[in-house]
């Protein structure tokens, strides 16, 4: 393998994971627009629906340092092209599906498989390999920002075709899309020739899996930044599974979601930009605090009180803002933490705890609408946790670097 190369010439991998990432993500977050066509064309209930999205972000959640660990076993390229043919497979089960079992294998088990191999944590472990480190987290937030560029595209082509022509050509539509996962994944798996630099004392080198997740377990501010990490997945597929069905219920034009959905993608290429640059100049758990706790707020000024189309789109900006800007801050921390050699793995660790507080936004939301006739509880929790999250991580970095800032001072003053 070849030692790190000209950024130019790395280019092809940047622009593979960015492309990559933009389809599978893009596809995904547009799940929720077929909510009301899909429960009502085959019998489901509001909460059958949300538990096969529940599905696919446990799934996707508990095979992330799975396929983190076969990457860095088998390299690169054989997971993200299986990857790649988990998400169509997924697309034509759904689109083909006639009840329960169907939409569970589709949109929840096969998606969210191939969501663990082609998704942010493995496109931003490509990226974190070819870049240097003086330009990392300003490239992984450019990264993030390209991938949210799918829901511009994937949001309004699903509600277009399924409003012309039904659920299931609405899919299909989807799955021609999906086909670009191949290519992207190809050319992002050009990462394999990279050789991982030599780790420092304070990363994990070569050692086994289990002893690299025995290392990240032990340290506590990386345990912080998982849990809070679980509060950030719960309220992200919350607003992305139910604000449609939370917009029609109010009376809003069907397309309204869409539109709402493809502003959150604009500001998130904004707001992820920005947080790529701002965590290479200031603590990136700290920015994670300040994240949770804006989100948070956001998120009780909207549901407080009944929606319009303007309050909605300028909750849609707002939230796009600070939506996946949380990706390069958590890539770029693990690797200061840990190294690059088990990058995917860990970091696929603390994508299992987002992901399970995914199944609970989804399913949890859609069990208490179903329970209660209104999401008032739900998002009220939602809130509540996440700025109790917020404070914990604040809290934590102020103390990490509180500690980490003390040995400087004891050895300016033994110069004195």
């Amino acid at each position: 393998m070849a030692e790190q190369a000209p950024l130019r010439s790395q280019l092809p991998i940047l622009f593979g994971a960015a492309i990559m990432l933009s389809i599978s993500m893009g596809i995904r977050q547009s799940f929720g627009l077929f909510m009301q066509p899909v429960t009502a064309g085959i019998a489901l209930t509001v909460s059958d629906f949300t538990l096969a999205l529940a599905v696919q972000n446990l799934a996707w959640g508990l095979l992330q340092p799975v396929a983190g660990a076969l990457v860095a076993r088998y390299r690169f390229r054989p997971i993200l092209l299986t990857g790649a043919a988990l998400y169509i497979a997924g697309l034509a089960t759904l689109a083909a599906a006639h009840g329960l079992p169907g939409v569970v294998l589709g949109a929840g088990i096969l998606i969210g498989a191939s969501l663990a191999c082609t998704a942010s944590a493995m496109a931003l472990a490509v990226s974190a390999r070819a870049v240097p480190p003086d330009i990392r987290s300003l490239v992984l937030g450019l990264i993030t920002g390209a991938g949210s560029l799918g829901a511009l595209v994937s949001a309004p082509l699903a509600q277009t075709i399924t409003a012309a022509h039904g659920w299931r050509v609405g899919v299909l539509a989807l799955l021609v899309l999906a086909l670009g996962l191949i290519p992207s994944a190809w050319f992002a798996s050009r990462a394999d020739r990279i050789a991982v630099p030599t780790a420092p004392g304070s990363d994990i080198g070569e050692v086994s899996a289990t002893s690299a997740l025995c290392t990240a377990l032990g340290r506590g501010s990386f345990l912080i930044m998982t849990g809070s990490y679980f509060v950030c997945g719960m309220q992200l597929l919350f607003i992305t599974t139910h604000l449609p069905s939370y917009l029609a219920i109010c009376g809003m034009d069907p397309m309204l979601s869409a539109e709402a959905l493809g502003l959150i993608g604009i500001f998130n290429v904004f707001g992820s930009v920005f947080f790529g640059w701002a965590g290479g100049r200031w603590s990136k758990r700290l920015l994670l605090g300040l994240i949770y706790t804006t989100r948070s707020l956001v998120l009780g000024w909207y549901f407080i009180s009944p929606p319009t189309p303007a309050s909605t789109l300028l909750f849609a900006s707002m939230m796009g803002c600070l939506w996946l800007g949380v990706g390069p801050l958590i890539a770029g921390s693990v690797v200061e933490m840990f190294g690059l050699r088990w990058q995917a793995m860990v970091q696929g660790l603390a994508f299992m705890s987002h992901q399970l507080g995914s199944f609970l936004g989804a399913y949890g939301g859609g069990v208490l609408y179903d329970a209660l006739g209104s999401y008032d509880l739900a998002w009220r929790i939602g809130v509540g946790l996440g700025l109790l999250a917020g404070a914990v991580q604040i809290i934590s970095a102020l103390a990490v670097r509180d500690v980490a800032a003390a040995p400087a001072a004891t050895r300016a003053v033994g110069a004195r």
